[in-house]
């Protein structure tokens, strides 16, 4: 059994040669920039959305946009947040042990539970990056296959910089916009992603790569570079002092 994160299946969406690259040789592609205040963003909602979970009511942002559901309670709730558990599924096809960490989940009154992200920008005009969808339609996709009623409707729940008034003033009050935006999901290319993941997982030569992906550019360009330098003369070796 492989273990397979929802990150990875989208790694494989994008470009299926970097996929093989990291799960077959440990060949990953480069981190980005640490995103702190991603993380303190999504701290922060978890902690505001919690405080209305405990007590069963909506949040105002979810009465303002007339959402009819309240944060879901359950014993699962914070496993299925964790990175490294998150919520599991052992697809016995590719036998792949698939899991994703979600944000948040809510439940309407039909009991179908609804899936949430959050997401932070500093820019004036939000967008629906390419990734948020498959993201959204893989938590869904796993809720289901636990056995859960799933609402097709996730929710992206936006803190966007409020660049008006700067600091607040010399204050250090640094205000955030907090918005939804719906997305309906539709997880059935799931499976046969898996399976053709599956496929280029188990073959022993690297498949081609997407031709817009940057990392795989830059790695053709450097190879291409190093043959047309030739042979690196070896180095001078260093002299060492030691701090006696």
């Amino acid at each position: 059994m492989t273990k397979i994160s929802r990150s990875k299946i989208d790694l494989f969406v994008k470009c299926p040669q970097c996929f093989w690259l990291d799960l077959r040789h440990g060949v990953k592609q480069p981190p980005p920039a640490p995103y702190t205040i991603n993380s303190a963003i999504d701290y922060l909602l978890k902690q505001e959305f919690d405080r209305y979970r405990a007590k069963g009511e909506p949040h105002p942002i979810m009465i303002a946009n007339g959402v009819d559901a309240i944060p879901y309670r359950s014993p699962d709730l914070d496993k299925w947040r964790h990175n490294f558990t998150g919520v599991q599924h052992h697809h016995r096809p590719t036998d792949f042990f698939v899991f994703g960490a979600v944000d948040d989940v809510w439940i309407n009154p039909k009991g179908e539970l609804i899936v949430v992200d959050y997401k932070a920008t500093g820019a004036n005009a939000h967008k629906i990056h390419e990734s948020y969808p498959r993201q959204m339609e893989i938590y869904q996709w796993l809720l289901r296959e636990n056995g859960y009623p799933v609402s097709p409707t996730g929710y992206f729940v936006f803190a966007r910089v409020n660049k008006a008034n700067g600091f607040g003033d010399g204050q250090a009050v640094l205000p955030f916009d907090i918005f939804l935006e719906p997305l309906a999901g539709d997880p059935s290319w799931i499976p046969d992603a898996l399976a053709k993941a599956k496929t280029v997982l188990e073959n022993p030569l690297p498949p081609s790569a997407n031709p817009d992906c940057e990392y795989c550019r830059y790695r053709e360009g450097a190879y291409k570079a190093v043959e047309t330098a030739g042979p690196r003369k070896p180095r001078a070796a260093k002299e060492t002092t030691l701090g006696i």
